[in-house]
């Protein structure tokens, strides 16, 4: 059986840094933006060794979106940088008009999401982003769980042809993935096999996931984990297998409950193979401020919490 462990933390926000650096080395048409946030976005190595391909469009992130949409029509590829809240709510027409209407290969890269960010509160933890760029039609939606598969990510989007948003956080969370990875667009990854039940998680709440399979395990209970970092396009075929084999499903996301990773689950299951299912999310709730481990207590959305779904939902196998 797979025992996931780790020896380092680093936030997903420095992979993001690191695969954008080596993007910049391997790829001469990578452009970065960014909208008055360098230091958050860990973009500053690129820009040192890149500063002619570096633009910096101050606190005016509709702007950035908007030449980076045209960076495109030149044949660059634009990786945007600024907070998730402000790479998705504020910009929201933009990026609807500009981007994914007309398929503009715009690589929307959102830094500190969820209730993770901590102490700068509500106004600052979208918990909607999600929802609001998977309805986007032609937009890809990605959603990685450690830095070494942030970096994957970051370096595979480059070959993509297409807008993406990428999504990642800032508090430094275990690092249990490989270095070397490859990642797969629209793939999922099964990281622990299981007969019980199992967990579809994403993001930061992978590592949660993996903690609540170690306790459940002591139990006697058999816990399928499989990562979700593509949100859209979905890996159909992993949700139904695995349902199909475990008869229940629980969800994990830091997001909203409603328009996230648990919807679009529950939409797979409900067309294809009607299954038990538990969601751990935010409930309809703005969140506040607080160190991240005592938001995500308070929210739900821990380890000790997916083990309370898990018990949940078997129940109803």
């Amino acid at each position: 059986m797979t025992k996931f462990t780790y020896t380092d933390q680093k936030d997903t926000r420095s992979g993001f840094g690191a695969g954008l650096l080596e993007l910049g080395r391997t790829n001469p048409e990578v452009v970065a933006l960014c909208a008055d946030l360098v230091g958050s976005l860990k973009m500053q190595d690129f820009i040192d060794e890149f500063p002619e391909r570096f633009f910096q469009v101050g606190i005016a992130e509709a702007n950035m979106m908007g030449v980076a949409a045209g960076l495109t029509i030149g044949g660059k590829i634009p990786f945007t940088g600024t907070f998730a809240n402000f790479s998705t709510g504020r910009v929201y027409d933009q990026i609807r008009q500009s981007i994914a209407y007309s398929g503009k290969n715009v690589k929307i890269c959102a830094s500190h999401a969820g209730l993770t960010l901590g102490e700068d509160g509500a106004t600052h933890q979208i918990l909607e982003d999600i929802g609001l760029m998977k309805m986007l039609p032609h937009m890809t939606v990605i959603n990685p769980c450690d830095y070494n598969q942030t970096k994957a990510a970051t370096i595979a989007i480059a070959e993509y042809k297409g807008p993406v948003y990428l999504r990642f956080g800032r508090p430094k969370v275990p690092v249990f993935t490989p270095a070397d990875q490859k990642f797969e667009i629209g793939k999922a990854l099964k990281m622990i096999e299981g007969n019980d039940v199992t967990i579809f998680a994403t993001g930061h709440l992978v590592w949660e996931a993996i903690e609540a399979e170690a306790v459940l395990a002591k139990e006697g209970i058999s816990v399928e984990v499989i990562n979700i970092h593509t949100i859209k396009p979905l890996d159909v075929q992993a949700i139904i297998e695995s349902a199909k084999k475990t008869g229940c499903v629980v969800t994990a996301e830091e997001h909203q409950m409603n328009g996230g990773l648990g919807d679009s689950v529950a939409q797979t299951l409900a067309l294809n193979l009607p299954t038990p299912l538990e969601m751990v999310a935010v409930n309809d709730s703005f969140g506040e401020s607080g160190t991240p481990e005592q938001l995500m207590k308070k929210y739900g959305i821990d380890a000790e919490n997916i083990v309370k779904a898990v018990k949940r939902v078997m129940k109803r196998k």
